[in-house]
């Protein structure tokens, strides 16, 4: 079996931002990993993403950055508990006035983040090796 690459992605416009999505769907984190730097207008978060393009079985330790983010509202995240785990379901843009708008991320339980951006700008990347996980996600539909 061939060993598929670590992923390094790029959105800059919404198309490129639903290839991300659907790259997170089920990527779990901590309230804590959380981070926005206010001062930099970036929103980082760290995630152990399922490497659902390698066929599944793995886990991997991955980043998403926002980029020209000028605001971010939390529903129903507990920013007071860091070490809850969220798990994200999907990430949309509403466009708002152009190139900006709004990207949200949508985590199962109902919780969501939204980052009011200049325009899209964001990053994915895998910064660990991969590693076996028993677990698959499963969705009720």
């Amino acid at each position: 079996m061939a060993k598929t690459p670590p992923l390094r992605l790029l959105a800059q416009d919404v198309d490129d931002l639903e290839v991300i999505s659907a790259a997170l769907q089920d990527a779990v984190a901590k309230v804590g990993d959380i981070n926005f730097e206010a001062k930099a207008r970036r929103l980082t978060i760290a995630f152990n993403r399922y490497r659902w393009e390698a066929g599944g079985g793995q886990r991997v330790r991955s980043a998403i950055q926002l980029g020209g983010v000028m605001q971010v509202k939390a529903r129903k995240i507990r920013r007071d508990r860091p070490g809850a785990v969220i798990e994200i379901l999907a990430m949309t843009f509403q466009p708002g006035e152009a190139p900006g708008g709004e990207v949200t991320l949508s985590f199962a339980g109902g919780g969501d983040l939204c980052a009011t951006v200049e325009c899209i700008e964001a990053v994915l990347a895998d910064v660990s090796e991969p590693w076996p996980t028993a677990r698959t996600p499963t969705h009720d539909l």
